[in-house]
């Protein structure tokens, strides 16, 4: 082979390997893209909390058999799972799915500032779970992640185990929470809970009735999308003009109980 053929065989494998750079670059920068949309949802921007919604509204899930209620849950039909001191005077309300991305965004913005506000006694938390995403995406992770959250309740664990889902919530595509040994094996990370009688709640879908019943109570009440925030009834997440911020919700926090 003359030495010139060699160089063009070197130089377009030379063009193919830059090709080949140039597409994981590509590839990088839209998975960036994606993970800055989830991003944006924290911001406030309702479009993204929005499309979170699309395409559930006239999903009605199978509410009828027995309703087994974790313990301690409160509030109409037993449907909030709660954290903070009853005696607080602000109450913020979320409803959340343990598969949605702007979920997760709004928990890795808020979480330490609304659980130093809940330790300092100035709030209340209502947490309410929907499953959205499983009928938007396909898959049970919605739903299976929620049983747990139930059966960590039970087990009086449902906060710790309930940031664990969110630190390690997977892609949204990517239905690793339907599978009960993942979620268990989640368990693993808070002291105390992974139990015989936290794996037979979890494989036997104690909750599952429960959770659904959660899910209607959601689309009954015709909101928006994942995550809805509210303090003392007032949406205060998703506005694009003024979008919430850790300091703001502590400030609104403060105010509100001085008024």
């Amino acid at each position: 082979m003359s030495e010139k053929n060699r160089e063009g065989k070197r130089s377009a494998r030379e063009r193919m390997a830059e090709e080949r750079q140039r597409q994981r670059s590509r590839d990088k920068q839209r998975r960036a893209l994606i993970v800055g949309a989830a991003v944006v949802g924290v911001l406030g921007l309702a479009a993204v909390v929005g499309l979170l919604a699309a395409g559930s509204g006239d999903d009605k899930s199978d509410t009828s058999g027995p309703v087994t209620v974790p313990k301690g849950a409160v509030g109409e039909d037993s449907l909030t799972l709660p954290l903070g001191k009853e005696s607080a005077k602000s109450t913020l309300t979320i409803w959340e799915d343990f598969r949605c991305p702007a979920c997760k965004g709004f928990e890795d913005a808020y979480r330490s500032t609304v659980h130093e506000l809940a330790d300092q006694g100035q709030l209340k938390v209502e947490y309410h779970l929907a499953t959205l995403i499983d009928g938007n995406m396909g898959g049970s992770g919605s739903l299976r992640a929620a049983n747990a959250a139930g059966c960590a309740q039970d087990a009086g664990k449902f906060p710790e185990y309930h940031d664990v889902l969110f630190k390690n919530q997977p892609p949204e595509p990517d239905d690793a929470f339907g599978k009960n040994d993942k979620l268990i094996e989640l368990a693993g990370e808070v002291e105390g809970l992974d139990t015989d009688s936290f794996k037979k709640c979890v494989h036997d879908g104690t909750h599952d009735k429960w959770v659904e019943k959660s899910h209607q109570a959601f689309q009954d009440a015709k909101l928006q999308g994942t995550p809805t925030v509210r303090l003392n009834g007032k949406d205060i997440f998703g506005d694009q003009k003024n979008p919430l911020t850790p300091a703001k919700l502590r400030q609104m926090v403060q105010d509100a109980n001085r008024g």
